[in-house]
């Protein structure tokens, strides 16, 4: 049964900066794990969670993004009750500043204002975690807060989600503030980006940061009107990752090799819907090894795989070596090339050059369609 609320995936907004990916398509529409983009995730948990009506913005380069989502069917949204819209927002050339995600609600606020449900659920296209909107929606309503975010609890603040905000909370879990992760402290509450609130209060804020300043982000008004709204963090559990640059892009594909914590996230009872291709399993020839790596279907392997992760239609030839690496769908892996901590990105081909060896905490890149 649908619950009484519409789903916003945000836009990630001019802060974030992913180099090399981003120039082809939006983080959201960035591939992961192989066969996944990552916004099949928020997407996935709004639709398990009886949504059936979302709303997914976009900006720069939204071809893939477009072709992937289609009418929303792969993601067993209704098609006589519930509709997926991808709305776009032009942005700014004069400074990235004033690309937020208020920039983009401000365009579109007309369809907003249409939107008959009461209640509206915002969570980002960049971040990969699974959540039951339905009882996040269900614990806001009697709580009698004005709004609800969810935050996740981490211990290596420090050293990641330096691109995030961070949530300080009283004994009751009220929200004091929102404040940059300045990395000068290891645990801490990372916002996750999701709010819940009812669809005349969104408004109403959408309209104050316009008016207070063009480079207002939802929560920077929301920071501001703290003392005057109830607002309450909700702590999120399981698996979490946030796409913020290149770095932690790798590192959420490489955390996934994990078994124990890839099942956590993607299981029978909560499907991750993406859409699929009429591909032949896997080609694994008598000369090829792979340990501890996700190969999607359509792959030709000849080689060595470790720790890696191979998207569709992948070739491997005889003698490479892949280690640590994400090799996104159609490339080409000539013989004898050795590639260690590198992302590699569609349709490559690495023939000439016969090794490419990064350090795991700066990760290599080869740009789309590129032939090295």
């Amino acid at each position: 049964m649908a619950i009484n609320a519409f789903g916003i995936i945000a836009p990630a907004g001019g802060q974030i900066q992913v180099k090399g990916l981003q120039d082809y398509r939006p983080i959201s529409s960035f591939s992961f794990l192989g066969r996944y983009r990552i916004i099949d995730f928020p997407l996935s948990s709004l639709s398990n969670s009886n949504i059936e009506r979302i709303q997914v913005y976009a900006s720069q380069n939204p071809r893939s993004l477009a072709e992937h989502l289609g009418s929303g069917r792969i993601y067993n949204i209704n098609s006589k009750r519930g509709k997926l819209q991808l709305l776009f927002n032009q942005d700014s050339t004069v400074n990235n500043i004033y690309n937020t995600d208020i920039l983009a609600y401000t365009e579109n606020l007309s369809i907003i204002e249409r939107m008959h449900q009461p209640y509206v659920i915002i969570t980002p296209g960049y971040m990969i975690f699974k959540q039951d909107y339905g009882k996040l929606l269900e614990d806001h309503i009697q709580s009698g807060a004005d709004i609800t975010l969810l935050y996740h609890r981490v211990s290596n603040a420090k050293e990641s989600f330096r691109n995030c905000a961070t949530v300080n909370l009283n004994r009751q879990k009220g929200v004091v503030s929102i404040e940059p992760n300045a990395g000068n402290a290891s645990d801490k509450n990372i916002f996750m980006d999701t709010y819940i609130m009812k669809r005349e209060l969104f408004v109403e804020l959408i309209r104050l940061a316009n008016k207070v300043s063009s480079v207002f982000r939802l929560v920077d008004v929301i920071n501001m009107e703290n003392k005057e709204l109830d607002i309450r963090g909700h702590s999120h559990k399981g698996f979490f990752a946030a796409v913020t640059d290149f770095k932690s892009y790798f590192d959420a594909n490489m955390q996934l090799l994990d078994f124990k914590l890839a099942s956590e996230l993607i299981t029978d009872e909560w499907p991750i819907y993406t859409r699929t291709t009429d591909a032949c399993p896997v080609k694994y020839t008598g000369c090829s090894s792979v340990k501890n790596s996700m190969v999607a279907n359509g792959c030709v392997i000849e080689g060595t795989v470790e720790n890696s992760i191979i998207g569709r239609g992948v070739v491997i030839k005889k003698g490479a070596f892949i280690k640590d690496c994400v090799i996104m769908g159609h490339t080409v892996i000539d013989k004898d090339v050795h590639l260690e901590n590198q992302v590699v990105d569609k349709w490559a081909k690495i023939k000439n050059v016969k090794e490419i060896i990064s350090t795991p905490d700066q990760p290599g890149y080869v740009k789309r369609e590129d032939v090295l």
